[in-house]
């Protein structure tokens, strides 16, 4: 197939790889933290330790219906005589003489006087008589106390994120109260005179702002606190405020469009004058503007303007880097390998992302479709999307039924 260069691609772009290693080392993890009670805890990062003050499960306990005996008593082969029963949260305390077993339910306590446990299957019951099959060795079907963990062991490290399951062991082990890491704030606005809010009437040469939207569902798939500061209007001083009171209220800033050569706003000025900032050209698409640095102890992220480049953008570069303001450690994205249906049209010079259905054939194999225009202001492509197809930098187009890399989209996205 002959190559044809990206008429956007230039020697001088960075591919996204090496830009999200370089961005990465700029940003620090939040080191503020507050106690919360443990409802409040869902979804935020651990700040310490947290180590078990109790063992688990605290006392020996069935684990299952049956009956509890010691096991040397079926060494006679007598029936043995039932003294009594054991149910959850109401245990027996009664004495546990020879060739005598209780009814247990599951999860309650043993005696001390028996260590085994019959299921109730296995077992024949005549009155007071229980003949019961002998299981095969000492300590069936008992949990032990502490065989999960002892007192005083780690259960769970600093910067873990608190999911269900951490929520239900943390109150296993007794844990009303925890030190969590501050939630990261990120303020983001909009700026252009074109753009104009939903619910109101276009007039000429306006449109909607939709990205401020995009923008606010990605950040809400986080633990993230959002403050939306609108649209601000093409103002030197306007613009100049704006960055200023997201810059004191937020730990990260970030604004869609006026990244690209020739804007005709005074983003660009004012971020010169008020921040250091870099304006980055990457080998990304779609993409390729973005900027970033810092206003005062800030981060600044700034996308670009066109809806899927402004999604794109985000999601690779950006959310990395709020995963490691909140001190989560960093993943890589989840890929595999597809049989791609149809041709697709790519010029070398840029990683792409294109838009695509991943499905599964009737023989359980993988295959993937672009969603169709792969143009960068065809925001409806996101929503038929459930994955990228992954094109690389010197990737010059695919055939139909060429093996391509896939990546679904996770939860920021989908």
């Amino acid at each position: 197939m002959q190559t044809h260069a990206d008429p956007c691609s230039q020697p001088s772009l960075m591919h996204p790889d090496q830009a999200i290693v370089k961005l990465l080392e700029q940003v620090k993890p939040i080191t503020d933290s507050e106690v919360v009670t443990l409802p409040q805890a869902l979804g935020r990062v651990l700040a310490e330790d947290l180590a078990s003050h109790i063992d688990l499960p605290p006392f020996d306990n069935s684990a299952m219906d049956g009956y509890a005996f010691s096991h040397a008593d079926l060494a006679s082969g007598q029936p043995l005589k039932l003294i009594g029963q054991s149910f959850a949260g109401h245990p027996y305390t009664g004495k546990c003489p020879a060739g005598s077993c209780i009814r247990i339910m599951t999860g309650a306590p043993v005696p001390s006087g028996y260590d085994t446990v019959q299921m109730q299957e296995k077992v024949n019951a005549d009155g007071e008589q229980i003949t019961i099959e002998a299981p095969k060795e000492v300590g069936a079907n008992v949990r032990c106390r502490g065989e999960e963990l002892s007192s005083g062991t780690k259960v769970l490290n600093a910067g873990t994120l608190i999911g269900a399951a951490e929520m239900g062991v943390l109150a296993t082990i007794g844990v009303s109260q925890l030190r969590v890491k501050r939630i990261v704030k990120v303020a983001f606005f909009s700026t252009g005179d074109e753009l104009r809010p939903v619910g109101s009437e276009l007039g000429p040469g306006q449109i909607y702002d939709s990205n401020r939207y995009s923008i606010q569902g990605m950040l809400s798939r986080g633990n993230i606190e959002w403050i939306d500061l609108g649209v601000v209007e093409d103002n030197k001083e306007a613009i100049r405020q704006a960055f200023k009171t997201a810059s004191e209220c937020a730990d990260m800033v970030i604004t869609s469009g006026g990244v690209s050569v020739g804007d005709a706003d005074y983003t660009k000025q004012i971020l010169d004058e008020e921040g250091q900032i870099t304006f980055w050209k990457l080998a990304i698409k779609p993409g390729k503007p973005f900027a970033f640095g810092h206003l005062g102890d800030a981060v600044f992220c700034g996308l670009p303007g066109n809806p899927v480049s402004s999604m794109v953008t985000f999601y690779k570069l950006v959310w990395p880097l709020l995963t490691k303001m909140q001190g989560l450690p960093q993943t890589k994205p989840v890929t595999l390998q597809a049989t791609l249906k149809g041709e697709i049209r790519k010029q070398a010079g840029r990683v792409e992302y294109q838009r695509a259905i991943l499905s599964y054939n009737a023989n359980g194999e993988a295959e993937v479709a672009i969603t169709g225009g792969q143009g960068s202001g065809m925001l409806t492509s996101m929503t038929m999307a459930n994955c990228f197809i992954i094109l690389a930098q010197d990737c010059d187009g695919l055939s139909d039924g060429t093996q391509v890399t896939v990546e679904p989209f996770n939860g920021v996205l989908s």
